[in-house]
């Protein structure tokens, strides 16, 4: 058994109840079928994990022209909240607690993907460098987006709302808002993806506004306590870039500090020199989340030192379904196969075994 005196001790964010301090982060792992929609594979998979503090689900698209890979799941239709409330239902019969990561993809997906005729939209008319898999028509380059209306922006602001109520629905605890790796979000921050001349752009506050006016709307739909946000300052994924990073996320928690959110889960900076943690502690005032890097023994530290109130994995609870335990009881930790991230199937996702004589 392990010494830990933090890592398995109980916590309360906002109206999260969590059993112990270990999160199982959002990965996406592209199991849902062809309309988004979660399947048996995805029951069994969360199922597994349920011994975590706390699962943040993978990213699920709001509406449809937020979709970015090919069998990602969505919280936008009547079969999508019921195949996501067969998975909440076998999470919460296990103990566990289950929020939802909201994931507007923006100029990041598609039409192979989304179907002819769903837009592909953006802050601005800027074009992805790179490409996305697609089942149809593999390696495609990601579409030219079309810079979305004044109005048109308001109304995804609604649709995030709407996805936390069809979330509550859908049986999750709560929702987190992704606010990295080159989604919508994050492309109305940074300026590289920005150069909208109204109230969403231009200075840094404008940037920042459709973010805070997301977590504003989703708060008020099914209340502050149940809702994060998740960011990584300078994160370049998806061909994003920005002036000032951390000036930008500065911004970004002065505008939402006072909203009573349950958490902030944030991300180790790409940059070295930039401590993300401090920044989210001195501009946030209220509980976070870590993420990237740790072991049972530097998340353990993490929260004793008081940096942090519970800490997040992400490979480790691939191919350790059981992660939880193996960190109590000091088992040593099942490696996973790169090959079978996104593909479709079991392998690779419910066929990891427990630690034996571990039932997961």
């Amino acid at each position: 058994m392990t010494a830990f005196t933090h890592l398995f001790s109980p916590v309360r964010l906002g109206e999260l109840e969590l059993a112990n301090r270990i999160v199982m982060a959002p990965m996406t792992r592209n199991r849902a079928d062809a309309q988004g929609v979660p399947g048996e594979l995805m029951v069994d998979y969360y199922a597994q994990r349920a011994e975590a503090g706390l699962i943040v689900a993978e990213g699920a698209w709001p509406s449809a022209a937020g979709q970015a890979y090919c069998r990602q799941p969505g919280i936008a239709t009547a079969a999508q909240i019921a195949g996501w409330r067969k998975v909440t239902d076998a999470v919460h019969a296990r103990g566990g607690r289950m929020v939802l990561q909201i994931m507007h993809a923006g100029r990041i997906g598609s039409h192979h993907i989304k179907g002819e005729g769903v837009a592909t939209v953006a802050p601005s008319a800027i074009r992805a460098a790179g490409e996305v898999f697609t089942d149809s028509a593999g390696m495609q380059p990601y579409d030219m987006p079309r810079a979305l209306t004044t109005d048109e922006v308001r109304a995804v602001v609604a649709e995030h709302a709407q996805a936390a109520i069809n979330a509550r629905e859908a049986g999750f605890d709560g929702v987190e808002l992704h606010c990295t790796s080159g989604y919508l979000p994050m492309q109305f921050m940074c300026s590289g993806t920005n150069q909208r001349t109204d109230g969403y752009g231009g200075s840094v506050a404008n940037r920042v506004r459709f973010v805070s006016e997301c977590l504003q709307a989703m708060a008020a739909a099914i209340g502050a306590g149940r809702v994060g946000l998740r960011f990584r300052v300078g994160n370049s994924y998806n061909d994003i870039q920005d002036e000032d990073t951390v000036a930008t996320h500065a911004e970004l928690l002065r505008q939402v500090s006072g909203l009573g959110l349950a958490y902030a889960h944030v991300m180790r900076a790409e940059a070295p020199e930039v401590d993300a943690f401090a920044l989210a502690r001195d501009g946030f005032g209220g509980e976070l989340i870590l993420n990237d890097s740790f072991d049972g023994i530097s998340a353990d530290a993490a929260i004793a030192m008081g940096q942090c109130a519970a800490v997040s994995f992400a490979r480790d609870f691939i191919g350790n379904p059981d992660l939880v335990r193996r960190l109590r009881d000091g088992l040593p930790l099942a490696r996973f196969d790169r090959k079978t991230l996104y593909t479709p199937g079991a392998a690779g996702y419910t066929d990891y075994p427990a630690a034996e004589g571990v039932s997961a």
